[in-house]
């Protein structure tokens, strides 16, 4: 079985569209690759999305691998200039509720899901350890199609998961959620 490590993107500036990493989030990076450089991972994958894609580059310098960026690691919804805030966070609290709600500007909970599962399942033929940077909506998705909202946090539901948190699985099953221990 591949170990894939799922990391959060870094803390993000908060903006609309594709925003970058902050200071404190390319710290995070740095840190989260120093503890991915330990654990001998043989590649690396990330989110197009520009957040993702930073802290994906801390993770490739520490380590000497290439990027490859996968789509199917977006993340659920991206906030975007043609839609007000508060319908973005209505649609968003909506495809928590109903995982089959699709929203106006991305995927349902359960689509999200199933196609970050697909591209797991594509990614146990790399040389692992496996380094995801994805996003936290997205990761809660495939949590919930792996295991079932029963069994996860409801502070992952409702807040997401933190900046940089690392969610471990060995294949598709989930071994940690959400840990920060290499932040400290």
């Amino acid at each position: 079985m591949t170990i894939f490590y799922l990391v959060q993107h870094a803390e993000k500036e908060r903006q609309l569209g594709d925003p970058g990493l902050t200071v404190l989030g390319r710290q995070q990076a740095a840190r989260t690759a120093e503890w991915l450089e330990h654990v001998g991972i043989g590649a690396v994958f990330s989110s197009p999305l520009r957040r993702a894609c930073e802290t994906a580059q801390f993770i490739t310098v520490a380590s000497g691998l290439q990027l490859h960026e996968d789509a199917r690691l977006r993340e659920r919804m991206n906030w975007a200039d043609d839609q007000p805030i508060e319908g973005f966070l209505a649609d968003w609290a909506a495809t928590v509720r109903d995982r089959d709600f699709i929203p106006r500007s991305g995927d349902s909970s359960r689509r999200a899901g199933d196609r970050f599962l697909a591209c797991l399942t594509d990614l146990a033929a790399e040389r692992g350890p496996v380094a995801v940077v994805t996003h936290g909506g997205v990761t809660v998705d495939l949590l919930r199609t792996l295991v079932g909202d029963e069994v996860l946090p409801d502070s992952l539901l409702h807040d997401g998961v933190p900046s940089c948190a690392i969610t471990t699985l060995n294949g598709t099953a989930v071994v940690d959620i959400a840990s920060q221990v290499h932040l400290q």
